[in-house]
């Protein structure tokens, strides 16, 4: 074999490699934001800086996914008779480089921690009806 021949086949493979990596992260993408209930959602827990991602509402469940993430689990969930509305604010200015443009701060509270949701208005719309469309503490429901 070539002395050139074994270099070409390790860049090929790490190129191919790194070019199927990116197709799955897009159809990743792709299916998270075809299905029903999700929307582009900045999250900062705890202190954390932000990181980009996307909120699915279910039944009894928020759920958020990592942006630039392959899993198909989300990397948090909250129970939606735990989530509270607190408030929604604009960004501050340290926040603006950090978040969408045009986005809305909505804070939570889930179980005693704050957690701070970036979302354009229409979405925070929907968020807040999930929240408020949830059965009721005391009338016999999970909450």
């Amino acid at each position: 074999m070539n002395d050139t021949v074994f270099p070409f086949i390790v860049l090929a493979t790490v190129f191919a490699l790194l070019v199927f990596t990116l197709c799955l992260s897009g159809v990743r993408r792709i299916t998270l934001r075809r299905t029903l209930g999700t929307v582009d959602a900045s999250i900062c827990t705890a202190g954390n800086g932000w990181q980009m991602g996307v909120c699915r509402y279910q039944d009894n469940d928020l759920e958020w996914f990592r942006l630039a993430s392959l899993s198909t689990r989300p990397k948090y969930t909250f129970r939606r008779s735990s989530l509270e509305l607190i408030a929604r604010r604009q960004p501050s200015e340290s926040e603006l480089v950090e978040v969408q443009p045009g986005a809305v701060i909505v804070e939570l509270r889930y179980e005693g921690q704050d957690v701070l949701l970036a979302m354009r208005f229409d979405a925070y719309t929907g968020l807040s009806s999930w929240l408020e469309a949830g059965p009721v503490i005391g009338v016999g429901t999970w909450r």
